[in-house]
């Protein structure tokens, strides 16, 4: 049986029991189900998941309003989210991904479609690449441990989102190295991911916005990508 907590944030009663048969089949077994955004703040002091699926659409706390609160904690900010959402407009996804989601599956999902997607965030939160086999990059007042999954930027921390992380850490390892979003997208996410080029500018824009102060570390190669700037 796998060890990974899942908490399930779902209202519906009949997904509920589709999401709990099909991860169960997988070996998923150690799973809280609740069915709004405040049965699911109490669940993380309780609970302790590993992962969050989470619909949108919740009587009360909607799901991007928990979202908002779980990416403001310094406690709980590293939880990765899965959204799922009948609402597959391209801005309704980048929505969630600005409140800090870290992947997505719209409905009707396929359970193979979500059950990949489980294990491919559980896979990238065991992986450790670095540069000398410590984990830890350093550039300039920038430091990164990947092991602790820590930011710090003149000595002070900064919390990221899982997706924000790998993608800076990509960046970061290799300075001046001009990376294409469909890159970005593939060594972060997985080949042929369904993300479009927006969502990784959305990406980018949020990383910024948190190296406040040293912005232009990340630079926008115009018609190509995105780079480390290489001093």
């Amino acid at each position: 049986m796998a060890k990974e907590k899942i908490l399930v944030v779902e209202d519906e009663e009949d997904i509920q029991e589709l999401i709990r048969y099909n991860l169960e089949k997988e070996a998923y077994r150690n799973l809280k189900i609740v069915d709004s955004g405040e049965k699911a703040i109490t669940a993380l002091k309780l609970f302790s998941p590993d992962i969050i699926l989470l619909d949108l659409m919740l009587p009360g706390m909607d799901g991007l309003e928990f979202c908002r609160h779980l990416k403001s904690s310094q406690e709980h900010s590293k939880i990765p989210i899965i959204m799922l959402t009948a609402k597959s407009e391209e801005t309704d996804i980048i929505i969630g991904l600005e409140m800090g989601a870290d992947d997505y599956v719209a409905k009707p999902f396929s359970n193979k479609v979500l059950i990949a997607r489980i294990k491919s965030v559980f896979r990238r939160s065991k992986q450790t690449f670095s540069d000398d086999d410590s984990g830890i990059i350093k550039r300039g007042d920038l430091v990164m441990n990947r092991g602790k999954r820590e930011v710090r930027l003149n000595g002070k921390s900064i919390v990221m989102t899982f997706s924000e992380f790998e993608i800076l850490y990509m960046l970061a390892k290799r300075p001046g190295w001009v990376f294409t979003r469909n890159q970005i997208v593939n060594e972060v996410k997985g080949d042929d991911y369904p993300v479009t080029e927006r969502a990784i500018d959305v990406q980018i824009v949020g990383l910024r916005k948190k190296l406040k102060g040293a912005e232009d570390l990340i630079e926008t190669v115009r018609g190509a990508g995105y780079r480390f700037k290489n001093d």
